[in-house]
């Protein structure tokens, strides 16, 4: 199974690393759209989106049209997990391990997954049940292992192109499955038998 993961992640990394510059603006425009009509939008609170790297969807359409409520939130890696930080355009950044910008914080400040209402996060490739396949570290499954037995809030929603869409993927037993996905074109809910 390690082995089909892998050679798909590197199908669909190149996937999405193909389309072109308007292609990815304007499919940013069309997932902004779409993660802002979600039912599940919150108008307050904490949201957590990403730093798109290696082809990864942008956010930025969305970031700039939350509502004034909202505060946005990027992940931080710490040892063995992530956490969450708040960040506007221009506060300052400082690049983890893998070269992502995060925000350049105090670890007291940081802010747990179940403190956020919603939280956007980047995949690899997804299905039409809401089975997410990210780049193999399980730093969002770790972070959000307590949504394994519990719909607990936060909200998850995957944010990928069409083109990172396959049929089925296999659900490892510590994957944690996303309520809903968001494509530029389509939206994605989670069955109630997943």
């Amino acid at each position: 199974m390690t082995s089909d993961r892998d050679a798909l992640r590197l199908e669909l990394r190149a996937r999405r690393r193909s389309l072109t510059a308007p292609q990815r603006i304007a499919a940013a425009e069309g997932l902004a759209a779409r993660l802002l009509s979600l039912p599940c939008a919150p108008t307050s609170g904490y949201v957590a989106g990403y730093w798109a790297s290696d082809g990864e969807i942008a956010l930025h359409a969305w970031q700039t049209r939350l509502p004034k409520g909202s505060v946005y939130c990027l992940p931080v890696l710490q040892p063995g997990t992530l956490r969450f930080a708040p960040w506007r355009f221009g506060d300052p950044l400082v690049t983890n391990r893998y070269g992502i910008p995060e925000p350049d914080v105090a670890p007291a400040s940081l802010l747990e997954a179940a403190d956020l209402s919603l939280i956007v996060m980047p995949l690899v490739g997804f299905d039409p049940q809401c089975h997410r396949l990210g780049m193999g570290g399980g730093w969002y499954d770790r972070a959000l292992a307590f949504r394994l037995d519990s719909p607990a809030p936060p909200w998850l929603v995957g944010a990928a192109f069409d083109e990172q869409q396959v049929d089925a993927l296999d659900r490892a037993s510590w994957d944690v499955a996303l309520d809903v996905v968001c494509t530029p074109s389509r939206t994605y809910e989670r069955p109630a038998s997943a």
